[in-house]
């Protein structure tokens, strides 16, 4: 994450300027009118990661602006971030300061939160990590009462647990989701919430089964299940993949198979290009596969995923990166029609911009 300016009594006026410059950079398109969902403007982030800069004897959290990586910023209190990962911010860093053994070569220091104050610290080494360096970290567990993980190169030190579990309340139901450490998940919990009850609401009408493409640990998925008879989706981190597997057991939710394979070969399987093994046991023949919900990295779809994203009747992008949607919607509007466009404030104060487009064949 770069360093960015926090004025949170300037939140409506940043947030007005995404809005003028989707409106202004989708203008070819005739988009209907762009429904915007604010960020909190403080307090939003579930996850923060900062670099550990020593100075003298005293270790300082740190964070460095674009192309500027030997100039550091010293982070004495983090807006942005939950209320629950400032506390652990504050109560960490003395403590860290006062060990010698636990400060000794440590260069990044990462948290990842629940919304309901479930935590986990990352700690990161230039050395190997030793038993006394695990119970140093184990006193160190108990003391702030959430979870430690030590990584160093070829070392992950679990002393308890490498996840934490989140609560999204969606709509009137709450849905319970395992999140691993160096996994994706979404920063901001409350957009996060927004963007899932956007999703289902264009989604409630939809005949058909749905295929979800990227769908990492069933972020997505999962809620909007229960718009569907049958779920198929697809993603390529096995992580993700067990995660996701377990989300489901977690909300019992039983209507969705996974194929852990890439965007790109789900297209060639479509298209008969290929056969995959990983695909033994779904009957690809057995799904009416009506409506497609993807969410690339952003790099946007490739020419051939976005060419098979075309045959679906209906078409959910969720998108990062403005610029390759745009791309992605010259060939897609050629044969569907732009029903719903959303901006969601996922990253306050920054210049990205997450936008949810909903799509229906002409």
């Amino acid at each position: 994450m770069s360093v960015h300016q926090v004025h949170p009594e300037r939140y409506q006026e940043q947030l007005l300027e995404k809005q003028q410059r989707v409106e202004a950079d989708f203008t070819e398109f005739g988009i209907p009118k762009l429904e915007v969902f604010a960020s909190k403007p403080t307090h939003y982030r579930q996850r923060a990661e900062f670099k550990a800069w020593h100075e003298g004897d005293q270790l300082h959290y740190a964070m460095y602006a674009q192309g500027e990586y030997k100039k550091p910023y010293i982070i004495d209190n983090f807006p942005v971030a939950s209320e629950y990962i400032n506390e652990l911010m504050d109560a960490l860093l003395p403590k860290l300061n006062a060990n010698e053994l636990l400060k000794r070569k440590l260069f990044q220091i990462e948290f990842l939160c629940s919304q309901a104050g479930d935590g986990l610290i990352t700690l990161i080494y230039h050395k190997p990590l030793d038993e006394q360096w695990q119970a140093e970290a184990k006193a160190l567990e108990k003391a702030l009462g959430c979870s430690i993980l030590g990584r160093s190169k070829k070392q992950k030190i679990i002393l308890s647990r490498d996840h934490i579990f989140e609560t999204l309340k969606i709509n009137d139901r709450e849905f319970r989701y395992q999140q691993v450490e160096s996994s994706f998940t979404q920063p901001n919990a409350g957009i996060c919430e927004t963007m899932i009850e956007w999703a289902i609401d264009c989604c409630k009408d939809s005949q058909g089964h749905l295929i979800e493409l990227y769908c990492g640990n069933g972020n997505f998925t999962i809620p909007l299940a229960q718009c569907f008879d049958k779920v198929l989706a697809t993603e390529i981190s096995k992580t993700s993949v067990k995660s996701a597997q377990e989300n489901m057991r977690l909300n019992n939710t039983d209507n969705i198979q996974i194929a852990r394979m890439s965007a790109e070969e789900f297209s060639e399987a479509m298209s008969g290009v290929r056969s995959f093994r990983r695909l033994e046991g779904i009957d690809l023949s057995s799904y009416d596969l009506s409506t497609v919900l993807v969410d690339p990295p952003r790099a946007g779809l490739d020419k051939d995923t976005e060419k098979m994203v075309a045959g679906f009747d209906n078409i959910l992008y969720i998108s990062c990166n403005p610029d390759t949607l745009a791309e992605n919607l010259k060939g897609l509007c050629s044969s569907h029609s732009i029903e719903r466009f959303a901006l969601f404030d996922q990253f306050p104060y920054t210049h990205h911009i997450e936008c949810g487009v909903w799509l229906r064949k002409k």
